[in-house]
């Protein structure tokens, strides 16, 4: 499965993008802490070249915290600053400012000793669509200013935004890459919401995430859907959650369909608590 979305405002706003990098100081690259890799544009590493960077693992509260721990280790790791943060109910983001002052203090100290007069840190908010980008800014500036939506694609323009005295935030549209060549990759980003509903085969992702469930927390799927063992068919899967979810057509056949429906609702709904679907251990 390859799928392609580029929309033509994701390719404006790569442009845009490269073009005010001269003006930032620093990086704030948004993931999804449920999915730290698969949540990363490939095309940003290309994009920000050696600029800073804070990767900030948002929806924290949504995520497994054993397998957050390990992907900020992860990232430390990999020699990039990381924080976990729920930029919905506003907790991790006291730590934002202070970690961009360790990472700049050095280029800020050197224009202080050059005598350049102490200005607000620069920072660019990049991500994917749907990762919480204009959340955050509107939690940081502590006030709505930012457009949000829980659909992909709601910020088209970007705007620079005041956070306090001490910094200056350059929001921009979430950019997707033009085609997802790995189909595990697509199936998780379609999961979360990443990706419109209506350009991917729902059922299929459905049954990703059951096989995923069934690989990782195969306990809370079966406490879910009331199995003893669950079926290696994936067709007895789709028939006892159909039938136990009432997802029946006029015959009282299983409607595949709405039994889909229903387990992308209970996933995203964290009906099967909070879950990570990118595994450190496959980095």
């Amino acid at each position: 499965m390859v799928i392609q979305w580029f929309p033509g405002h994701m390719a404006k706003a790569r442009r845009e993008v490269t073009e005010k990098l001269k003006l930032i100081d620093i990086i704030f690259e948004l993931v999804d802490a449920r999915l730290p890799l698969s949540s990363r544009n490939p095309m940003i590493d290309e994009i920000i070249q050696q600029k800073p960077r804070l990767v900030l693992l948002n929806k924290a509260d949504m995520a497994d915290p054993e397998l957050t721990n390990k992907w900020l280790a992860y990232f430390k790791g990999q020699g990039i600053a990381a924080l976990a943060i729920n930029s919905q109910a506003g907790s991790g983001l006291q730590a934002i400012n202070k970690a961009a002052k360790e990472i700049l203090k050095e280029k800020f100290d050197r224009m202080k000793s050059r005598g350049i007069k102490p200005r607000a840190i620069r920072a660019m908010i990049v991500g994917i669509p749907n990762v919480g980008k204009s959340t955050l800014i509107n939690r940081l500036a502590k006030k709505n200013i930012a457009k949000t939506g829980n659909m992909p694609g709601v910020t088209k323009a970007q705007q620079w935004i005041k956070v306090g005295k001490e910094m200056e935030l350059l929001d921009t549209p979430g950019i997707l890459w033009p085609k997802f060549e790995d189909e595990e990759t697509g199936y998780k980003l379609a999961l979360t919401g990443a990706i419109k509903d209506k350009i991917l085969n729902l059922q299929d992702v459905a049954i990703f995430a059951l096989k995923f469930l069934e690989a990782h927390y195969p306990e809370r799927l079966k406490d879910r859907y009331g199995f003893s063992e669950v079926p290696e068919e994936v067709v007895e899967l789709f028939n006892h959650i159909g039938k136990l979810r009432g997802c029946l057509s006029s015959g009282s056949e299983v409607d595949y369909d709405k039994t889909t429906e229903v387990i992308i609702r209970d996933i995203r709904g964290e009906k099967f608590g909070k879950l990570t679907f990118d595994i450190p251990e496959k980095a």
